[in-house]
Order: C-alpha cells, then structure tokens, then sequence
C-alpha cells in the first residue's frame, strides 16, 4: 500500500494528548483518523513522531499512514484543512518511501518550553506560557544544562514509574534565551521521555531560584530516581517543535 506522511501542527490545550484512548475519543490522534478515514473511505491508523501529552502543542508533529488508494496529495490536503478544527493544522501531505515510519524512523526532536518570567499579563500566548514570576539565575540554570548534556541514563527525568525499557537518550543541546519577559528553553536529543523535557524544565528552574544548585547535576542522574528531580512544569509551556529524520541536526 502507499505510504504517506503528513505533517500537523496543533494547539494542544482542549485535547487529552496525542495518543488515542479507549475512554475518550477527544486525542488528536483519534480526531485525526476519524476524519481522514471519512475522507478516504477507509479505515486510517497513525503512527507520530512522539506522544505529545495533554496539554501540549506542535508546530510540526510528523505523521505517517497507509491507504489502498494513491492519493493527489494537494487536493487531500485541502479537503483535510477543511474538516478540521481550526486549532489542528495540516501543514503538508506528501508521499513517502515504502519503510519510512513517522515515530521509528526519527532521529530526533527538539521541544521549546516558554516561561513568562515577568509580574506583568500575558493575555494573548496565556495557553502557551507557564506563568513563573520569580526571578531567575540563568547563569546557574546554563551551567546546569551543560552538565544534562550527553548521553546518560535520564530515569531521575521520566514520569513513567512503570517503564521497563531502557531510559538512556542523548541530549544535544539545551539552549535558554530570552526574549523581554519570556524566557525559552530549547532541547534537542535524539528522544525524549514521558515527562523528561518538563521534569528538565522543572529542575532548571529549580536551580535558577537556587533551591538546588548547578553542580549537583550529575549526582541527579546517578540517583536513578524521580524523586530526586524537580518538579513537572506544566505542559501548556511546551511545543514540539519538529522531529528529524536524517540524523543530527
């Protein structure tokens, strides 16, 4: 059969997270399948790059399907933005080699947390921004972000307490900048954890207000445990921004 991949982006805030669910039908992914599969006349199951949490948003989540029929892909796309609610976006539709596979062939991602780190509204990017008033050291969150960098054992940043397979990723890059009174925290890595960019944020910001300090990062990750990172900040502030698929970027 053909395969096809399709690249989304969404605001995250009213949905239950990517991954379809047997006690609710209000996922992304399940809102996704039931309207292509009316538009094509058959049954239609995707695969994504990663599971984005309730909550959270994509500028490009990358999907991929199958179907008997060989799709004119513009006129699929258009008939697809058409059915869809205005906070899901198809962004391109296109056809793709036989093995290609949204989530096994990506070779990573990169996710932007934004923190609004300011006593002042922000009315217009509210579903976007986690509200973190407190002042911050970005110095000491930089250094800490540099001793995360690498490929570790990242089991202290997974949500899962259940997870049996193994938790090592490498982190690329972690890049904190600022703009005004918002603050971003950009991660790149070849794969990512239930949780683990949130529990990252957490952490950093944990260590910008200095109720942990910089250098205890390694002892962190030898922990292998949850209970020794910092707190889950809230998925609003996080955006998949793309996924790659020809290695590091």
């Amino acid at each position: 059969m053909p395969n096809y991949k399709l690249t989304l982006c969404y605001d995250g805030t009213r949905y239950q997270g990517w991954q379809r669910q047997g006690n609710t039908d209000n996922t992304i992914q399940a809102l996704l399948e039931k309207r292509l599969s009316a538009l094509l006349g058959e049954g239609v199951e995707l695969a994504a790059s990663g599971r984005t949490d309730a909550g959270v948003h994509a500028a490009a989540q990358v999907c991929s399907f199958r179907t008997q029929a060989a799709l004119d892909c513009a006129d699929t796309l258009a008939r697809l933005r058409a059915a869809l609610p205005e906070d899901i976006g198809a962004l391109a539709l296109e056809e793709a080699p036989p093995r290609f596979h949204a989530r096994l062939s990506c070779t990573g991602k990169r996710y932007l947390y934004r923190v609004w780190n300011s006593t002042g509204p922000c009315v217009f990017e509210r579903r976007f921004v986690f509200p973190f008033p407190e002042e911050l050291d970005e110095a000491a969150m930089r250094r800490a972000a540099a001793l995360l960098l690498g490929t570790h054992d990242f089991t202290s940043f997974c949500g899962n307490p259940r997870m049996k397979k193994s938790a090592v990723r490498t982190l690329r890059a972690i890049e904190i900048t600022r703009e005004g009174g918002e603050l971003r925290l950009l991660y790149e890595g070849d794969g990512f954890l239930m949780h683990m960019v949130r529990i990252l944020t957490g952490t950093l910001l944990e260590v910008g207000t200095h109720r942990r300090a910089a250098e205890t990062m390694p002892e962190l990750l030898a922990a292998k445990s949850r209970a020794a990172a910092g707190f889950t900040a809230p998925a609003r502030g996080l955006t998949l921004l793309d996924a790659a698929y020809d290695g590091p970027r």
